[in-house]
């Protein structure tokens, strides 16, 4: 597996730079920005495997940022705040980020954290080693291939992990793509919002979790329904879950 390249930005280089060493230590390449346009330039001029991001920042504050980044890159963001009401967390996972972690926070859980989000980028970008690609393949006698799952008016495509909508393609993050295809390849189960996180984050639920995952179908359903507020692709099964039918 091809080495992870990670940019922080904050405006605070004391913590830009704990965060570099942090995680050079596990062995990232790491970029620094101290502002939202420092770090859309830099993404213009390459890929990036997770970007962590700051709220408070002179200028294009972190939400901002985060909606212009999704304009250009799908790569998993991990929102770092002092800013802890559930609202906050809300806003950020709505303008489109991946994850969410208050300041001050644990070293551990911040590399646990950062590890998790490239992990699930990389598998679903294909770059992991072809034992995990395997996983995710069908076998058709003796050869092994990728299949294009069909659901109601979409279809997607596991080789290219895209979604078509009436043969429009629908911009996903990596995080949506992964529960989309989840409900979708195992429709007709439902799954709790402990079932869902651990399936997709690959890390033990914990408690506030589950307005992650609201947060995440509510933008899912803008993107897939043609009426959000009634949706008919993934439906909430009260006290249970969700599902796809």
């Amino acid at each position: 597996m091809e080495t992870a390249r990670i940019i922080i930005v904050d405006d605070n280089p004391e913590i830009r730079e704990i965060i570099r060493i942090l995680l050079q230590g596990e062995g990232y390449d790491i970029e620094e920005a101290r502002n939202g346009m420092e770090a859309l330039e830099m993404l213009e001029q390459g890929m990036f495997d997770l970007i962590i991001l700051d709220i408070m920042m002179p200028g294009m504050n972190g939400y901002q940022t985060c909606l212009e980044i999704r304009k250009q890159s799908n790569a998993p963001i991990l929102f770092l705040s002092a800013k802890g009401q559930e609202s906050d967390k809300t806003l950020g996972f709505s303008s489109g980020g991946d994850d969410y972690l208050v300041k001050p926070f644990s070293y551990n859980e911040l590399v646990s954290r950062a590890k998790a989000l490239i992990r699930r980028y990389q598998i679903y970008k294909g770059k992991e080693n072809s034992e995990t690609v395997s996983e995710q393949v069908i076998c058709t006698g003796n050869t092994q291939e990728k299949q294009r799952l069909h659901f109601h008016d979409l279809e997607i495509d596991e080789e290219q992990e895209a979604v078509y909508a009436e043969g429009r393609q629908i911009e996903l993050t990596d995080t949506e793509y992964a529960m989309l295809h989840l409900l979708i390849k195992y429709r007709h189960q439902i799954f709790s919002a402990e079932r869902l996180y651990e399936a997709v984050w690959d890390e033990p639920y914990y408690y506030g979790a589950n307005n992650t995952i609201m947060v995440h179908i509510r933008n899912l359903r803008k993107k897939i329904e043609k009426d959000a507020k009634n949706p008919v692709l993934i439906k909430t099964i009260w006290g249970k879950g969700y599902r796809c039918d």
